[in-house]
């Protein structure tokens, strides 16, 4: 997967962080606090043993005294294991090297010669994460699983993928690029490229945003690796060959190149061990020379241009222009350097305080902040962009000037005392926060500095960072003015780099390519084209054969817990509202959480529902104007949101709910102050600031444009479902292209007058206690505190207890509390007379690919078919769909999935076919329906679902499925035992039964570039 950093970057630009386990010191910890500097263990020798107490672990560094290998352990309490291991990657030309390279080493090593280990590993293991990066300058490899005995596979597995692999030319051309006919079985159909880098690539380049930071990156850093496509240039991709690849990986797959780190409560001797027998032991140390050197500071700063294709889904078509200034910065192994400069980008553009965001964003010049926004450490040197998109070419000049201009005011001015501590406050509760992937998290944290030879165990003390910055503030009051001062005025390393549409983009990059083509196959003599129809045919050959994966590790379905551990929850009312109260170790976090119904609502405003709840929290609420709000939000609480939700019925296809969430969390000690914030929100919440409402469409309506080229297989398969189910029907209303052009719509009005009208008309049937359920997690010493909160927040709000009548007529109770029939209920939409109907819909849009979907209606979640359905989507993709599109076809990805409102989908990703695509699931059905399949092919499906099945859940998140779905405990082991004892003949049968022509519902949809056989077929409904 090529990974551009600066789309990863908003995850992690705050110091990483979405921390922590369990406050309880831990023998994992303690034990590993023995190690002393200079033990010598398994050929590592030990460097510094370091406890971090803000994050709960113990970071022990390393170094392999053979090789030079550098090796960092963080022990924690977490049974969710991680190991990575990283190379520095530096190409120097555009041809996707080291992207290639990711993708060939995972097809096959010396000791597991079958061909592609890492999608066979999949369906072997228990594995949470499983996947593989390319970034500027390094390539990653990491896997985590909750299994010991998995985690010794899959170590041996990448191990042995990374430094011993085939890199077989059969991979590369299937992985990177070839010339092949189109038709690989008749010589005389024209030659064309194909491979799934070169089609990812592609993909990725049809996406504005990402075409513009490609391009802000390779000029602002022109002089060395960062000047160059790490993931390929499309056209550059086809003048690498096979001997460059073999070449660049054994420069840089070296243990002297690479870094290793392991993560969880696993005991880090048998890591070590494993690593030296089968890896580093046959190795010497070498020099790599893959150190990146500083990019020389230009002496004036430079302007650029460049262009992109017209975005269908804008909010204004005549402006689409881009436009950003984006400054050079320090290294950033400098750790404090790093955050201080961090910690100064959010305050200088983050939320509606942030002066750029009142001089750029609120007058309305462009729709939203540029692609690239803020400050980006994943180069050896950081930058920082700011700038607009979606703005006219004539107010080129005016931001250039707002952007200068704001400067010199943040030099004058500085920041509110209370803006630093809201963003101090903030870093506070993501390192209290628990997410279940903690371990991918820190490794991705570490990566960029660690790469260049930065101090991991440095930056994990992130406390050290905060005091020091405490104190440089204390001593110092213009300590940030003078940061930008030194880093944005005086600075002559700055790019202005600017991006239009052009409407022959598309047409001109088609030429270039077909150009290529042409001096290609120019260049060719009759016997090269005969051998590339052979080559063809043999690697369709390999393709198509049954591959022996025996080879491989496996566990084994008996690996697998009989049982799920048990979430205790237990209900309670609050001013007449049922309250669910989940008790977990949150380290001081409490998680508030309210379903409010949406069966009230008039059939009218449905489409405006999630307008609502984008705006609701964002435009003031009782005395605070929207500024004021944003601030307490920042310094009182974790974050406030509200989403719509459509949660399909376990039992019934025909019933589901509809409502709204509302979620927030905060310390236990700002309760009061969060519970203030909702009750104003209900209350008295602002909706008549038409300025404030029209920044907030615009930023959304381009969100949701944006979104669209690398989310297109979700938009593909709501859409496929949209006449499947009634759910799907809101579904498509809230999250699909319905939405987009919906939203497109409201951000061309001229007068948003009619839609602040709706505002207040749908806040009273949705934030109303009347149909309302509430759900606390916290530790069982906050939960009283907490009831005690939810219990006055209701009082409080009580004047907006309205009883309105439900709009549909069908409406079914199911008990909140599965356990008791009496209490309070849940009320589900019913519509029996519900007809599904077939619909085929094309969306044609400025991509090179394709996004295809075909979605089935089957059964639902508490149907004895559905385990089986489950287990079969997860084997038809691994062993025949995977094959036909990917392999094959060469989209990017592919494949089935059972989703739990009873819909059964098929999709594409980037994918170079469109109607092929649908024979190919068609062939899918055929050969489930054949029974060509094993017990191995069975047991290994269920391995697959069982991993994300029983894939971790945060504190957070606990007693989720109950609150939300009705889904309990027992319904889980119930459908646990169900897949247990999935047989051969349970997948024949429901195959037949649900997929096979002439007795299936189902539902199609593709988003495309223009095609021509679906515009002369009467049976596409093309938008």
């Amino acid at each position: 997967m090529f990974r551009h950093t600066k789309a990863v970057l908003e995850k992690l630009r705050h110091v990483c962080l979405q921390l922590s386990w369990r406050q309880r010191s831990t023998a994992v910890k303690e034990k590993t606090l023995h190690y002393k500097a200079g033990q010598q263990i398994h050929g590592f020798t030990v460097k510094e043993v370091v406890a971090v107490p803000d994050l709960f672990l113990t970071a022990v560094k390393l170094t392999h005294d053979k090789t030079g290998a550098q090796y960092l352990h963080a022990a924690r309490d977490d049974p969710n294991n991680l190991f990575s291991i990283q190379f520095r990657t530096t190409p120097m030309d555009n041809t996707g090297v080291p992207h290639i390279l990711e993708h060939t080493v995972l097809c096959g090593s010396k000791k597991y010669p079958c061909r592609d280990p890492f999608f066979k590993m999949l369906n072997r293991s228990l594995s949470t994460f499983m996947n593989a990066f390319t970034a500027s300058d390094y390539t990653m490899y990491p896997f985590s699983t909750q299994n010991g005995k998995d985690f010794q596979n899959l170590l041996s597995v990448y191990l042995d993928a990374v430094f011993f692999p085939c890199l077989r030319e059969q991979d590369f051309w299937q992985e990177g690029w070839r010339l092949e006919n189109e038709n690989p079985t008749d010589a005389s159909s024209p030659l064309v490229f194909k491979g799934v880098v070169f089609n990812e690539m592609k993909g990725a380049f049809s996406d504005n945003e990402r075409v513009y930071a490609q391009h802000l990156q390779n000029k602002l850093y022109p002089d060395h690796t960062y000047s160059v496509v790490s993931g390929g240039e499309p056209l550059a991709i086809p003048d690498l060959t096979w001997e460059q690849l073999k070449q660049f990986h054994a420069t840089h797959y070296h243990p002297s190149n690479a870094r290793f780190f392991t993560y969880g409560d696993l005991p880090l001797e048998q890591h070590l061990k494993q690593i030296e027998e089968e890896a580093l032991s046959k190795f010497e140390r070498i020099d790599p020379n893959t150190q990146v050197p500083s990019q020389p500071h230009w002496t004036r700063p430079r302007e650029d241009h460049v262009t992109c294709s017209p975005e269908a889904m804008a909010p204004d078509p005549s402006r689409q222009n881009t436009l950003c200034v984006s400054y050079m910065l320090g290294d950033i192994t400098n750790t404090f350097e790093a955050f201080t400069l961090s910690m100064l980008s959010s305050l200088m553009t983050s939320g509606p305080n942030a002066p750029f965001y009142k001089a750029l964003i609120e007058p309305k010049i462009g729709t939203d902040f540029s692609s690239v926004v803020g400050y980006d450490g994943s180069t050896k040197e950081a930058s920082f962009s700011i700038g607009l998109q979606g703005m006219a070419e004539e107010d080129t000049e005016k931001v250039k000037h707002i952007i200068h201009h704001t400067i010199s005011d943040i030099i004058e001015k500085g920041f509110e005392d209370e803006r630093i501590e809201a963003l101090l406050h903030k870093l506070e509760i993501q390192m209290k926060h628990q997410s279940t992937n903690f371990g991918l998290s820190l490794a991705s944290y570490i990566a960029s500095s660690w790469n260049h030879d930065g101090d991991p165990v440095e930056l994990l003390q992130i406390n050290n960072s905060v005091t020091k910055f405490r104190q440089a503030l204390k001593e110092n009051p213009r300590f940030l003015q003078d940061k930008v001062q030194h880093y944005f005025k005086e600075n002559t390393h700055r790019l202005t780099l600017s991006m239009s549409p052009d409407d022959s983009y598309l047409e001109k990059q088609a030429k270039a390519e077909e150009k290529k083509l042409q001096e290609k196959i120019n260049a060719l003599s009759d016997g090269d084209k005969k051998e590339i129809y052979e080559k063809g045919l043999q690697l369709l050959d390999a393709q198509s054969k049954t591959q022996d994966a025996s080879c491989l590790p496996a566990l084994k379905v008996s690996d697998i817990a009989p049982t799920i551990p048990v979430t205790p929850v237990h209900m309670s009312n609050a001013g007449g509202v049922p309250v669910q109260f989940c008790e977990q170790p949150t380290n001081g976090l409490v998680y508030f959480r309210a379903m409010c119904s949406l069966n009230t609502l008039p059939e009218d405003l449905k489409l405006y529902v999630p307008l609502f709840c984008s705006v609701v929290t964002k435009m003031g609420c009782g005395s605070l104007d929207y500024r004021q709000q944003a601030q307490q939000m920042e310094l009182r609480t974790g974050g406030m949101s509200v989403s719509p939700q459509v949660i399909s019925d376990c039992t019934n296809l025909d019933m589901f709910e509809q409502g709204v969430l509302l979620f927030s969390s905060c310390l236990d000690r700002n309760l009061p102050h969060m519970f203030k914030l909702w009750q104003d929100i209900f209350n008295s919440p602002h909706f008549d600031n038409e300025e404030r409402l029209r920044v907030l469409v615009m930023m959304s309506a381009q969100e949701l444009a944006n979104g669209i080229s690398h989310s297109g297989h979700m938009y593909a398969m709501t859409r496929a479902a949209r006449y499947l189910t009634p759910a799907g029907e809101l579904h498509e209303t809230f999250d699909g292209m319905e939405q987009v052009r919906f939203m497109k719509r409201i951000a061309e009005m001229s007068d948003l007058t009619q839609v602040i009208r709706m505002l207040p008309r749908i806040k009273k049937h949705i934030l109303n206690p009347d149909n309302m359920r509430c759900a606390i997690n916290a530790t069982p010493q906050q939960v009283p505190e907490s009831a005690a909160h939810v219990e006055s927040f209701m009082k409080d709000v009580a004047t907006n207890r309205k009883h309105f009548k439900a709009v549909r007529p069908n409406i079914i109770k199911r008990p909140v509390d599965v356990l008791s029939d009496s209490g309070p209920s849940r009320k589900l939409i019913d519509d029996p007379n519900f007809q599904p109907c077939y619909m085929k819909t094309f969306f044609q849009l400025p991509f090179p690919v394709n996004f295809v979907s075909e979605s089935v209606r089957t059964v639902p979640y508490n149907h004895e078919h559905y385990a089986s359905l489950c287990v079969l989507a997860r084997m038809m993709t691994a062993k025949f769909l995977h094959g036909e599109i990917r392999e094959k076809g060469g989209a990017y990805g592919g494949g089935a999935r059972m989703g739990g409102g009873g819909v059964f989908s098929f999709y594409s990703y980037r994918d170079p076919n469109s109607v092929q695509t649908l024979s190919a699931f068609r062939k899918g059905v055929e050969w489930a329906m054949s029974g060509q399949f094993t017990q191995q092919d069975i047991d290994e499906a269920k391995l697959s679902v069982f991993s994300s099945v029983d894939s971790p859940v945060a504190p957070s998140s606990k007693g989720m499925s109950i609150f939300l779905s009705g889904l309990s405990d027992e319904m889980k082991q119930r459908h646990r035992e169900r897949l247990f004892a999935v047989t051969h003949k349970n997948l024949l049968d429901v195959a037949e039964r649900y997929l096979g022509t002439g007795h299936k519902t189902c539902g199609v949809s593709i988003l495309g570039p223009e095609n021509d056989a679906i515009k002369k077929d009467p049976s596409w409904v093309v938008k």
